[in-house]
């Protein structure tokens, strides 16, 4: 990692993200990075960047603050690569680097044994991806690529979900949905969980798609998944749709992801910049009040 500058103040960005087990999954967050770099790396305040997986594999965030430190920077950017509020990012994210102390979040650490360290550098951690409306954009593009009679079909999305805030996740996937309204015209819609809120159930994938074939030829589903895991995308809702009589011919899907998003890397680019910018300026202001 490079040196410190004159000034002292050397400032990393580290992209955050869930973590897994499907190495296809990790793949494409690593590859996000690598398509972010060129651009974050022209930003002369910005002398470090890499990834870290919550859990389930490493590098994880406690690996990745260590090397900051090691490596003597000041300031530590988190870039969140969560959909919306969750718990994850309210108390997990925030626990796990020591700036909160939330008894659930320990006792998951505690079982997932996820390593728990404060970091020496100040940390800013950026909003989650709903904040820029990225998902609106995608999920938009995407079904275009199912679509061919909008008048004949319904949109049926599919995401992890999260028990806390199912709400802000509800209302996150009905504002997706009327804007791919506003643009294609099709106006039946019905969503459903495939993670731990809904134990992983290939019925409420069913469940979802049967809502809107209630009024409906076809329905377009499309997994709001960060990126592609061979359990969710293929064996979770391709095992859901199958109960579909007919599903051949009355579904369409594709076991894609939010990634690769060009929107997305320029969303990260972007918010990573006004944090960075946010972080000279205060450094700058309080040397100027000494």
């Amino acid at each position: 990692m490079a040196e410190a500058p004159v000034s002292g103040r050397k400032i990393g960005v580290l992209l955050v993200n869930h973590g897994s087990r499907s190495a296809s999954w990790r793949n494409s967050l690593l590859e996000l990075e690598k398509s972010v770099r060129p651009a974050l790396m022209k930003n002369p305040a910005v002398k470090g960047l890499s990834t870290a997986f919550m859990e389930y594999t490493e590098p994880s965030i406690a690996t990745r603050m260590k090397e900051f430190d090691a490596g003597g920077f000041t300031h530590v950017v988190i870039v969140p690569l969560f959909l919306t509020v969750s718990s994850h990012t309210f108390d997990d994210i925030p626990t796990i680097i020591g700036r909160k102390v939330d008894s659930h979040s320990l006792e998951m650490m505690k079982l997932e044994k996820i390593e728990r360290y404060s970091p020496k550098a100040a940390v800013e951690i950026a909003p989650n991806l709903d904040f820029a409306g990225v998902l609106k954009k995608n999920v938009l593009r995407r079904l275009r690529n199912l679509s061919t009679n909008p008048a004949d079909e319904g949109l049926v999305l599919i995401a992890y979900g999260d028990a806390t805030y199912e709400k802000q996740w509800a209302a996150l996937l009905a504002g997706v949905a009327d804007h791919v309204k506003e643009e294609t015209g099709i106006n039946a819609y019905a969503h459903g969980w495939c993670g731990h809120v809904a134990h992983y159930d290939p019925a409420k994938t069913t469940e979802a798609i049967a809502r809107v074939l209630e009024s409906k030829k076809k329905a377009l589903v499309v997994p709001v998944l960060v990126a592609h895991d061979e359990m969710f995308q293929v064996k979770i809702i391709g095992d859901g749709i199958a109960k579909i009589p007919d599903s051949r011919s009355r579904v369409s899907y594709r076991p894609d992801a939010i990634l690769p998003d060009r929107n997305i890397e320029d969303w990260v680019v972007r918010i990573a910049g006004k944090l960075v910018s946010k972080i000279e300026t205060a450094q700058e202001a309080g040397t100027a009040g000494e």
